[in-house]
């Protein structure tokens, strides 16, 4: 894998990013794991900042299946999972906090089917009313980015979510279909969680907010950004990635990214 200046490596964390190692020289990157009282809702806190950039730097994204509380002067709303990719574009100096739950973990603090987030951008207030307005307030006002992320902890704790079995079961299951490529069908992830399809699918759209296949086919499309980064031949990937063909996942590749992979191998071949 390419490395960065300054001996930085883009971790698997960063999967999503389109064109991480341009991004990571046009900003400045943090997360933070959650205290223990939130580790079973809360994958991670991740802070973003930029200085005085010479001219604006657009970041897209393809999202993860998760939600996230995002905090920043242009907006403070909670994302349920997007579909296609999206992007925000940095100007001058700024700071982005968010709290990235974990598959399933939102749903204690939402009290209903986190499919009723998907595609959708919720302002924290209109959620959470004055005390999310507050919380808001609190963390622009809040210079030191652990200070602001202790600020959100403190606000989390305080809406009292009870622990879900389900939702750690569920967790799982993401987990397992993230780490495992060669996991590629519905099926194959039903009978190894012990639920019919239908079952399955349920409880997707219950606690991750998308159907299991949508899980399955993004992070196999993540993969694919990574190695088609790295220069992999696209006929041999798509056909490891469980692709009828090559067409297929230029189509869902193209979608996602903004671009066909062609020229995103040329962006890591400039890396």
């Amino acid at each position: 894998m390419p490395r960065l200046p300054e001996g930085r490596l883009v971790e698997t964390r960063q999967r999503g990013w389109v064109n991480p190692y341009a991004g990571l020289n046009a900003f400045d990157f943090f997360r933070q794991a959650p205290s223990p009282e939130l580790a079973a809702y809360v994958e991670h806190f991740w802070v973003v900042t930029w200085t005085d950039l010479a001219e604006p730097y657009e970041q897209r994204i393809v999202s993860h299946p998760t939600v996230n509380m995002t905090i920043t002067q242009d907006f403070h709303r909670i994302a349920g999972v997007i579909r296609g990719g999206f992007s925000y574009t940095m100007r001058d100096s700024g700071r982005v906090l968010g709290t990235r739950f974990r598959p399933g973990g939102f749903r204690p603090f939402l009290g209903g089917p986190v499919s009723q987030l998907t595609g959708r951008f919720v302002e924290i207030s209109e959620m959470y009313g004055a005390a999310g307005a507050a919380l808001v307030e609190q963390v622009l006002a809040e210079p030191d980015a652990r200070a602001a992320i202790a600020l959100i902890e403190r606000f989390l704790r305080s809406l009292g979510p009870n622990q879900d079995p389900t939702a750690e079961e569920v967790a799982a299951l993401v987990a397992m279909v993230e780490s495992d490529m060669s996991m590629t069908r519905v099926d194959e992830l039903a009978a190894r969680s012990g639920r019919s399809v239908r079952s399955l699918q349920r409880l997707f759209r219950d606690y991750v907010g998308v159907g299991p296949k949508w899980v399955i086919r993004r992070f196999r499309l993540h993969e694919a950004a990574e190695r088609v980064h790295r220069g992999i031949d696209l006929a041999t990937l798509a056909a490891e990635l469980g692709y009828t063909d090559q067409a297929h996942l230029t189509r869902d590749f193209t979608a996602a990214v903004g671009m066909p992979p062609a020229a995103y191998a040329r962006l890591g071949s400039q890396a």
